[in-house]
This record gives C-alpha cells, sequence and structure tokens, in this order.
C-alpha cells in the first residue's frame, strides 16, 4: 500500500459540507453548520460513509420521514485510488440510484484532515441544479 493510500485508511468524522452551484459559484452550508458525518476506509478497500444534517429530530410522521431522508446521505462500496482520485464502486445506499453507480471523489489529506470534493452532478433535492461537494473531514 502506498503512502498515499495508506493516509486514507482510517475513521473520518465530518467537519464541514458545502455544496457550491456550478453557474454561481454561491457556496451553501446544505447540512448546516454542524453537520454530522462519517466515513470509514479499510485497508481492504471499503469506503462506508454516513452523512446527516443538523437539527434532525425523530420523525413522527410520513411528512417527517420524508425530511429525515432528504437529510441524510448513506452509501458504501469498494474503492480504488486514482493519483488524488477515488473510485467507489457503490454497492448499497440509502438512494438506491446510486446503487450500481461509480461514485468519484477528489481528495487531498492534509494532517489530520481529509479534503473531498465531489464533480459537477444534479441534486435532485435541490431542483436538478449542477453542484459540487466540498467537504473537510478530520480523522478520528
Amino acid at each position: 500500500m502506498s503512502a498515499r493510500i495508506d493516509a486514507l485508511i482510517g475513521t473520518w468524522k465530518l467537519v464541514s459540507c458545502v455544496l457550491e452551484d456550478v453557474e454561481t459559484k454561491e457556496q451553501k452550508p446544505v447540512w448546516g453548520l454542524n453537520p454530522k458525518g462519517y466515513i470509514v476506509i479499510t485497508s481492504e478497500g471499503r469506503w462506508i460513509v454516513i452523512q446527516t444534517a443538523e437539527g434532525r429530530n425523530a420523525p413522527q410522521n410520513d411528512e417527517d420521514r420524508i425530511a429525515a431522508f432528504k437529510s441524510l446521505l448513506a452509501y458504501s462500496g469498494r474503492y480504488r485510488t486514482e493519483q488524488n482520485k477515488i473510485i467507489i464502486d457503490v454497492d448499497i445506499a440509502a438512494d438506491e440510484a446510486w446503487t450500481g453507480t461509480e461514485q468519484v471523489r477528489y481528495y487531498e489529506v492534509d494532517g489530520d484532515r481529509l479534503h473531498i470534493e465531489a464533480p459537477p452532478q444534479p441534486y435532485p433535492n435541490f431542483g436538478g441544479k449542477m453542484m459540487r461537494g466540498i467537504l473537510v473531514w478530520k480523522k478520528e
């Protein structure tokens, strides 16, 4: 395992998450200022991530459950790296539209911080706007 890949291995806690509108470059902390989340990256090639927005409550009805689902991102798969790119072959996801897809992320490890950027893609929760995710994680 290369030193670059070895630096990825471990558990990372979400520090910040913004979505950037590709057209306007406006950045929004769509999960709130204190989002929750973890990525677990194993030496065996498994990537597991779960993220939730701040301020979530236990659902009491179907409307609450819809809101809870929209404020959650969870998926897992086998990963491979190519320079500063990590490609996840998604085999399970909270959103079934992701299952069977490849999710590409660009990364940089800086000390105990993992910076991840997702390439522009349409976000259904935001009217299909083309956006890119910019996330910072801290090593646990």
